[in-house]
């Protein structure tokens, strides 16, 4: 006896269930204030750079940081603050944002922009952020590490 692998129609399938449930939490809030605000995105900054630090399959990047990523999480933080509907914390410290000549130092190739994302997804997991944001979050994060890149 086969197996039926394909929706019946009509019927959802758990990502456009979690994309639903997701629309809908955004209608009246904003990524920001889902994620748990000033305190949830710190969360996912920590995790991200923690995970960059203590996990050997990220050297590539870490190795484009100082040792002390301490300046690096508070500019993440602000940024990510302002980029999820929050307080545009980065935009009042430094002016609008530069990601393609802030990350032109460095060799920013396919390899490094594949594990940036790897390294953010894990960090959103470690943060506890629910699936359905996670579906969302990936794309854009996504398409902000590819204008980044500068290999060609």
């Amino acid at each position: 006896m086969a197996t039926e692998t394909t929706a019946q129609p009509g019927a959802e399938t758990p990502a456009e269930k979690r994309r639903a449930e997701a629309a809908a939490e955004l209608a009246t809030k904003t990524m920001y204030e889902v994620l748990g605000s000033e305190a949830g995105i710190k969360a996912i900054v920590d995790a991200f750079y923690d995970v960059m630090d203590r996990d050997q399959e990220f050297a590539p990047i870490r190795d484009m940081h100082k040792a002390d990523l301490g300046p690096m999480r508070v500019s993440l933080f602000e940024f990510l603050s302002g980029w999820l509907g929050g307080p545009p914390l980065f935009i009042e410290r430094n002016g609008s944002p530069c990601l393609t000549g802030a990350h032109a130092p460095y060799n920013v190739d396919e390899q490094a922009r594949d594990l940036w994302v790897s390294c953010m997804n894990r960090a959103l997991g470690e943060a506890e952020v629910e699936e359905k944001f996670r579906d969302l979050l990936t794309p854009a994060f996504e398409r902000m590490a590819d204008m980044v890149r500068n290999d060609g």
